[in-house]
């Protein structure tokens, strides 16, 4: 029991320093919609521009996961131009699935190997949130509270989204 206090207490601070972290970040990122450091190695946000995807990479970006379905080709070789490692997983907003999920741990695991810190994005960080939220719980074993409050930050899953969080961690 006191094991599990200290790890709390030790995850709050951490998160805390990685939120005031993100309080100072460039004004470039200002209207970077639902931008939010998840934690040392992740970041999460809306769909960035040319410039916010500059200032991320000075930031220490160097992996971009992009969860937006479609045609991803320009942003595909803005990230070649770019020299940052990206992937596109197609979540379909109605009908997210394990698949998704299970191929964004796979990237993440072995992006967490790496230098840098991976961004995943999708248009507003309502995709996003759910799946860092449900990575940081379900693979790096963060405490509930502190991931599903990032989570609540951004925005209150629908009733799809929540089937589907439902849904990973009775697999995970």
């Amino acid at each position: 029991m006191k094991y599990t206090s200290l790890l709390f207490v030790l995850a709050s601070i951490f998160t805390t320093s990685v939120h005031a972290m993100a309080d100072t970040v460039s004004p470039d990122l200002a209207d970077l919609k639902n931008y939010q450091v998840n934690n040392s190695k992740m970041i999460s946000s809306g769909l960035p521009n040319q410039q916010q995807f500059d200032v991320l990479k000075t930031m220490g970006v160097t992996q971009v996961i992009d969860l937006i379905p479609g045609d991803r080709t320009e942003e595909s070789a803005l990230m070649t131009v770019m020299s940052l490692s990206y992937h596109n997983i197609p979540v379909d907003w109605e009908n997210p699935t394990i698949d998704n999920f299970n191929e964004y741990v796979v990237l993440m695991q072995q992006f967490n190997s790496n230098e840098g810190k991976t961004l995943t994005h999708c248009r507003l960080n309502w995709r996003g949130a759910v799946f860092t939220y449900l990575y940081r719980v379900t693979q790096l074993h963060e405490p509930e509270e502190l991931a599903k409050q990032d989570m609540l930050d951004i925005w209150l899953p629908n009733e799809t989204w929540q089937d589907f969080i439902d849904q990973v961690k009775a697999q995970h």
